[in-house]
């Protein structure tokens, strides 16, 4: 019989959306959670919990926060060397740092060694599930998710799909793409904790041909997830303008060729029209803020609550490397500090629900991870309250678990990650 793991502490959880009246009325706290065979099993009083499982171990954190471990909706494994490179807007950016560091991935070794290296980071980091955009190579596919695989870790990858507008060596064709992407998908897309995501980098990188080709696979895996960006820079839409000019909108490049749908994650989405915005509320599709790269590389303000007030579905992210750190904790910060900009600060049960259960629903996997629910699958952090002198000093002073946990969100790094567990286990 397997072991349960009952976790004391502060045990967060999410019953609704706190983006609609008070943001703490959809929040949880209690004593303690029950684990066993990689799934929660029960959350409530520690009394309760351990009566009624006496032979349980017990692990008692005092005053930390369990929480769901952090979702990143939308990153780029392949970056990671390369994270935080000086650049100036996202096209001279991507060709000076970007596709050099991706053309190294034909090399499965050189692949294996980045995605062990990303997984430690982010796992020290308290992320424990991540939709991550791979590259042209196969190779960087399989790495990425045999080395997931070997941790029993959920993640989301699939092959950057380009034909044009990339150098020579990160470009395949329409129909490699398509066979590649299958093969992949048929091999990986739903095997242990893996989803495949049908990938087109975004519409200047592909011809109408192969986004076609990247709809009629969609069209014949509905269930997998496709992603892409969409409207991050006004020069990046005027030039989709000059690529596709009969298309209404940036939106209309992916429409026309089957590359909107409810399973669609559109990273960034920063300058949408009404149409676009319309549309997408429509469909369901998800949209993925990724406010440290936006500032990072000069994209703009996300129109976080104006989106979530129309109905959006919308996940957080780092965007790794575009986004500047590892750290979901620094990219709640930076949503907080967008947030001020555009005059509607975020409060810190909103940017918490946003990094664990608001991307999960943008990932559709709201049912296994990133919540603290009986039933959902056991991937938990351990937040330290005072794992700097700095932080600590000021939850000292702090009048309730919000004001201590929005110091942390503020402050915090990988320090703050007291422990973190993936599938049940402590990693």
């Amino acid at each position: 019989m397997a072991e349960t793991v009952i976790l004391k502490g502060q045990v967060l959880s999410f019953s609704g959306t706190p983006f609609e009246g008070d943001p703490t009325d959809s929040a949880r706290v209690d004593e303690a959670v029950a684990l066993r065979d990689g799934h929660i099993v029960a959350v409530g009083p520690s009394d309760r919990l351990c009566a009624d499982t006496p032979q349980a171990k017990v692990i008692d954190h005092g005053d930390r926060v369990i929480m769901a471990g952090f979702v990143d909706a939308h990153v780029h494994f392949p970056q990671t060397a390369m994270i935080a490179s000086w650049g100036k807007r996202l096209i001279d950016w991507l060709n000076t740092y970007t596709f050099p560091e991706e053309m190294r991935f034909s090399d499965a070794g050189y692949a294996a060694e980045i995605a062990a290296r990303y997984l430690d980071l982010t796992t020290a980091h308290g992320t424990t599930t991540m939709c991550s955009f791979a590259t042209i190579h196969p190779e960087s596919v399989e790495a990425f998710f045999a080395e997931a695989q070997r941790r029993n870790q959920r993640v989301v990858t699939g092959k950057t799909c380009m034909d044009r507008n990339a150098p020579e060596g990160l470009r395949d064709t329409p129909q490699t793409a398509y066979d590649q992407s299958k093969t992949l998908l048929d091999r990986w897309h739903g095997v242990d904790r893996l989803s495949y995501a049908i990938t087109p980098r975004f519409s200047p990188t592909s011809t109408p041909a192969q986004l076609d080709a990247m709809g009629a696979l969609w069209a014949e895996h509905p269930d997998c997830l496709m992603q892409t960006h969409l409207s991050e820079q006004v020069d990046e839409i005027a030039w989709v303008r000059d690529l596709f000019p009969d298309a209404r909108d940036y939106l209309d490049t992916y429409e026309a060729h089957g590359l909107l749908g409810e399973r669609g994650l559109y990273g960034h989405a920063i300058h949408l029209e009404d149409r676009e915005r319309a549309r997408l509320r429509e469909i369901g599709a998800a949209l993925v803020h990724c406010p440290t790269s936006n500032t990072f590389i000069g994209s703009g303000l996300f129109d976080m609550m104006g989106l979530m007030k129309d109905g959006h579905r919308i996940g957080l992210a780092t965007d790794t490397g575009g986004g500047s750190s590892f750290s979901m904790l620094r990219t709640m910060a930076a949503a907080y500090e967008i947030g001020q900009l555009r005059g509607v600060p975020l409060h810190a049960a909103q940017l918490l629900w946003l990094a664990t259960v608001g991307s999960a629903q943008a990932l559709h996997m709201q049912d296994q991870i990133g919540n603290v629910v009986a039933g959902c699958e056991a991937d938990l952090i351990v937040l330290d309250l005072a794992s700097t002198p700095a932080i600590a000093q000021r939850t000292a002073c702090a009048d309730d678990i919000w004001e201590a946990l929005f110091a942390t969100i503020m402050m915090g790094d990988d320090r703050a990650i007291h422990e973190v567990w993936i599938g049940g286990k402590q990693q």
